[in-house]
């Protein structure tokens, strides 16, 4: 018959068991002295920089948010100042047109008053030729505004030149620099006669030819020069130019000399017909 084992503990387990009692004891005894502060230090050099690194990518994220909802808003205002500036612009513009158009039909009102005798029709240029200069040019209105051949053109103050073919609603304009202009023209002071000859050439150097100047004195630098009174087709007295230089013909009876003339040659918007031909009324 066979006998029961007995448990056994031996003597080096028994040490062990009680040896982890006592060290637990020990360990748990210490624990409830332990203050916390050191626990708080250790947690302090780990946690705190982890929440602070946490914060700071926080914090730049909301900045760079900012940023872009800035830069939007930026961006619309530039946008709407753009479009503000761009309305004061054509504004400016517009106004700047009606007042450069104001000035001139102040101008040309001026100078209808400065020639009142004679009724006019006021016309626009419409088409020129090829070049710098208006030798020749359409205006806007013909025979139906009572237009005809050889009617005086006045702008600027001055003479423009001679009205040479009319249609029923525009009418062609020569203007005395055309090469082939001829102007029987005197002093205003004295009224001695000359002849005011076109030349495109010369007005590159803004200025026109007069000749066979008639005269016994001496003619001043600055002197008007207006049409005759011998004119076949200008009437008389309408503004020409003054006189910038004068010399004596070599046969000692004439002078010959430059005109500035009064007219702007390079610029003309609008123009007055003088409704009257020197063949029906003038002298």
């Amino acid at each position: 018959m066979n006998k029961k084992k007995k448990f056994q503990l031996r003597s080096k387990h028994l040490l062990f068991i009680m040896s982890f009692f006592c060290i637990s004891v020990i360990v748990l005894g210490a624990a409830e002295k332990m203050p916390v502060t050191p626990i708080r230090e250790v947690a302090g050099f780990v946690i705190v920089p982890l929440q602070n690194g946490v914060n700071q990518v926080g914090s730049y994220l909301s900045d760079c948010l900012s940023g872009f909802q800035s830069v939007q808003k930026l961006s619309q205002e530039n946008e709407e100042l753009e479009r503000q500036i761009k309305e004061l612009t054509e504004e400016n513009n517009r106004l700047a047109l009606g007042q450069e158009e104001l000035e001139r039909l102040q101008d040309l009102y001026e100078l209808d008053q400065s020639y009142s005798e004679y009724e006019k029709v006021a016309a626009q240029v419409i088409s020129k030729d090829p070049g710098n200069w208006y030798s020749t040019f359409v205006i806007n209105k013909g025979s139906n505004a009572g237009i005809q051949k050889d009617m005086n053109v006045i702008a600027d103050g001055g003479l423009v030149g001679i009205v040479t073919e009319v249609n029923s609603n525009s009418a062609t304009v020569r203007s005395i620099i055309d090469d082939s202009s001829s102007v029987s023209a005197m002093t205003a002071s004295t009224q001695d006669n000359c002849i005011v000859t076109g030349d495109l050439r010369l007005m590159d150097e803004g200025k026109l030819a007069f000749s066979q100047m008639n005269t016994n004195d001496t003619v001043a630098v600055g002197e008007k020069i207006v049409t005759s009174n011998i004119s076949e087709k200008y009437l008389k007295g309408i503004l020409i130019g003054y006189i910038s230089e004068v010399t004596e013909d070599s046969n000692h009876l004439t002078n010959k000399g430059y005109i500035i003339p009064v007219v702007d040659f390079q610029h003309i918007s609008e123009v007055l017909v003088i409704k009257e031909l020197k063949q029906q009324g003038g002298e």
